[in-house]
């Protein structure tokens, strides 16, 4: 078992915050597209009462995500033969890994696998721990599956990046063990700018972020504002 637990959302004190940032942030809710239907019902307190629905929404905007996260990937020419004749394509190559972030991570996961036919697939139980009332929280790692990431693409997936301290975890637990990926990229539906901002220092150079919303604050338990509420809960039901 692999246990980080880091403290609550203190920002000013990572070691780290004096590294240049050098993240490249895809952020897709800065176009208008359909891709604003589908965060809106999201958030929309209503409509978001429909689990099956909500969980049909985040995979949507994984699928939306994945796309446009491809293009990143590295293409070679291959020929197909039609009825017809032959055609020259482009097509991927690269071994993708996709690590996912349980359980709120699962709908957004099965997204990208819906484009990503050979990819393969990692999953990490990561969580917050409240100690009574308290705002302050630990997050803790204490489990994780994956294959080697050893010169893979690897694509993370959290769909609420708060305070970027679960995201900092896992990174960590991978490196223990795993191997060096080619590239990485994290796949993200809300996030905060401060958990954006955090994240920046803490990823290798050129790591791309995509996501489709960015709000502008956390309260004080951590939660992004305006956000969406706990995504486990409104896709899977409230736990104890």
């Amino acid at each position: 078992m692999v246990a980080f637990i880091m403290s609550s959302f203190i920002f000013e004190n990572s070691i780290l915050e004096n590294k240049l940032a050098f993240m490249i942030i895809h952020n897709l809710g800065e176009e208008n597209s359909v891709l604003n239907q589908f965060i809106l019902e999201i958030r929309d307190s209503q409509i978001q009462k429909d689990a099956m629905r909500f969980r049909r929404n985040i995979e949507r905007i994984g699928e939306i995500l994945c796309y446009e996260f491809s293009k990143e990937l590295t293409y070679s020419p291959q020929n197909v033969e039609t009825p017809l004749g032959n055609k020259a394509m482009s097509l991927s190559h690269d071994q993708v890994v996709i690590c996912s972030i349980l359980r709120a991570g699962l709908p957004l996961h099965q997204g990208l696998l819906n484009y990503l036919d050979a990819a393969e697939n990692g999953f990490i139980s990561a969580f917050r721990k409240h100690e009574g009332d308290d705002d302050d929280f630990e997050v803790i790692v204490d489990y994780f599956a994956a294959p080697s990431l050893e010169g893979k693409v690897l694509v993370l997936t959290d769909p609420m990046l708060a305070t970027g301290r679960t995201l900092e975890n896992v990174l960590l637990a991978l490196k223990k063990s795993h191997g060096t990926p080619s590239a990485i990229h994290i796949i993200s539906v809300i996030g905060s700018q401060q958990g954006i901002s955090f994240i920046e220092n803490i990823f290798p150079e050129n790591t791309h972020l995509w996501i489709a919303a960015v709000d502008p604050e956390l309260n004080s338990r951590g939660y992004i504002i305006p956000g969406i509420g706990d995504a486990g809960d409104l896709a899977y039901g409230q736990k104890l």
